[in-house]
């Protein structure tokens, strides 16, 4: 199988995966926050979050991957050096720190992400083995409408599975917090404009997205 492409700065993507064997990759409620805690940790540094969704077997996200010199980590470190000495065979001189910039690599960053997870999930409940399917599903979205359709299908997922009978029910995805008034690291005014607001962006999400509008945004719609 081709690998995919790796992930580019400044890209928006559809990132989604499931659960090796299609198995249940969260498993009660704690598994959900601790996902989401690992995300922050990870993603957030490399990626600006529009929507989101978690599911029991897989889970998709709407992110912009940041331009490089937003994901750009700075460190310190001592230059040292060896210099001759009559009496000695060298003597170390230690020069003021030096500061390194390294960029993240967002594609890196994801699979610390899955890497941590599934080491969190097999201690917890002593399963050993892949978590994931890899690699990851990743799609870049380079149409306006697209972010629409995308966010409205990433929000329907739990309805459209039959998880729920609405999906305003489902508390594992940005739903209600693109609508809150509290704070959330969600791009949320971005989100909310590209709807027209609030109320245009609920009823969006009442009418079913047509398959035809994401096959080629969400190739492979998990069970």
């Amino acid at each position: 199988m081709t690998s995919p492409a790796a992930i580019q700065h400044g890209q928006v993507y559809h990132i989604y995966n499931r659960g090796n064997n299609r198995q249940d990759i969260f498993v009660e409620e704690r598994n959900y926050r601790h996902f989401l805690q690992l995300y922050a940790r990870y993603v957030e540094p490399v990626a600006d979050t529009y929507a989101y969704c978690l599911l029991r077997n897989h889970f998709h996200f709407l992110v912009r991957i940041k331009d490089e010199e937003e994901t750009l980590r700075v460190s310190e470190t001592l230059r040292v050096s060896t210099t001759p000495n009559s009496m000695e065979e060298g003597t170390l001189r230690v020069s003021p720190t030096l500061r390194v910039s390294t960029t993240l690599n967002p594609s890196q960053q994801f699979g610390n992400l899955f890497n941590a997870y599934a080491k969190a999930i097999n201690k917890a409940y002593q399963r050993t083995g892949s978590l994931f399917q890899n690699p990851f599903g990743r799609v870049p979205v380079t149409s306006d409408a697209h972010l629409v359709c995308l966010v409205a299908y990433i929000h329907q997922n739990p309805q459209k599975h039959r998880f729920v009978d609405d999906l305003r029910d489902w508390p594992y995805s940005s739903y209600h917090a693109l609508l809150s008034q509290a704070a959330t690291r969600l791009k949320r005014d971005d989100v909310l404009a590209w709807f027209g607001g609030p109320a245009a962006f609920q009823a969006y999400h009442q009418q079913p997205v047509r398959e035809s509008q994401v096959t080629a945004l969400a190739p492979d719609d998990f069970d």
